[in-house]
């Protein structure tokens, strides 16, 4: 394998010299300049980035661990987070948990061994101590972790209380949520808590099924229905879900069971991500998030961290956009 003392013979330089040309330290004569940077392309040397990180303190790599990296909301994330980080000249290193503790962990140790500049925690499988343990920057998705540790989210309390009242609004007189796992405390949940609000208010009767991390393929969303929704659904002529790939596989699976939509049962999403864009039939109703604005904001809150520039939360407005299905 190549190493610095083979550039430094190469270009007839101290190896001190290579690394003032590579790290733009000190002056550098053009000349020098080029014969370093020719015999690096000669010899194509890849200089060692771990070892870079631990000299200069910085990487220039931000770590993103997300829950489901094939759910199309967290694609959509990633996508603009990349694209941010990329202007700021930071590449990302993106880890798939799967919503499982121990990857989750071991992704922390992970990245943390591997010397990135911080971390943008969009999974949350784990105690509020292990994140807060790490000592580095961290920006959370969703979540309040501790005072020190800014979050970005989408206004989840008043999406909830949008997609209930249009329900509502709609002459649903018996409603449903499926939301997701409601054991962690996330600022996604306080959909759920709207919903119950909202419902109570309103005199509306009104059940809640929690889901168990329901997965994004559809055969998964299918099963979970099946075993855990179907036996109940008669009962209810309006459902709220918690994201839309629930809410598409919901309308799938009621319109095989001959149940009319919106007619017998309307339906309401959460996201309006790139899936949900891209449907014709059926057009979701659904709550639209902002995820571009999500994605460069959590992006742009942990570069602000680490480069020790004031940061603070940031809590994005919602909208209804209205559809087929209610």
């Amino acid at each position: 394998m190549v190493n610095i003392k083979d550039v430094a013979k190469k270009a007839g330089v101290s190896v001190t010299t290579v690394s003032r040309t590579m790290n733009n330290r000190g002056y550098i004569s053009k000349e020098t300049r080029t014969k370093v940077e020719q015999a690096i392309k000669k010899l194509d040397y890849q200089p060692n980035q771990i070892a870079r990180a631990l000299f200069k303190k910085h990487s220039y790599v931000i770590g993103i661990i997300v829950p489901d990296l094939s759910h199309p909301f967290f694609a959509e994330i990633i996508n603009w987070i990349e694209a941010y980080a990329s202007d700021r000249n930071y590449k990302i290193l993106v880890c798939n948990s799967l919503h499982d503790a121990d990857k989750e962990k071991k992704y922390l140790d992970m990245l943390r061994q591997h010397r990135v500049d911080g971390i943008i925690m969009c999974s949350h499988t784990l105690d509020v101590d292990a994140y807060q343990k790490t000592k580095m920057p961290i920006v959370s998705f969703d979540r309040i972790i501790s005072p020190s540790i800014p979050y970005v989210s989408s206004n989840n309390y008043k999406g909830g209380v949008l997609a209930t009242k249009h329900l509502i609004d709609r002459n649903c007189k018996k409603l449903l949520h499926i939301s997701g796992p409601l054991t962690n405390d996330l600022l996604a949940n306080r959909r759920a808590d709207a919903f119950q609000a909202t419902c109570t208010e309103s005199g509306i009767d009104y059940k809640i099924i929690e889901g168990a991390y329901v997965k994004s393929t559809f055969e998964d969303n299918w099963n979970f229905i099946e075993n855990k929704i179907a036996p109940h659904l008669s009962e209810f002529d309006g459902v709220f879900c918690s994201n839309d790939i629930i809410a598409y596989t919901l309308f799938v699976f009621a319109s095989k069971a001959k149940i009319r939509i919106p007619e017998q049962l309307k339906i309401i999403g959460y996201d309006y991500h790139s899936f949900t864009r891209m449907l014709k039939h059926p057009i979701l109703t659904t709550i639209k998030q902002p995820v571009d604005l999500i994605g460069k904001k959590l992006c742009s809150t942990l570069i602000d961290k680490i480069e020790n520039a004031s940061v603070g939360n940031c809590v994005f407005d919602v909208q209804l956009i209205k559809g087929e299905t209610t």
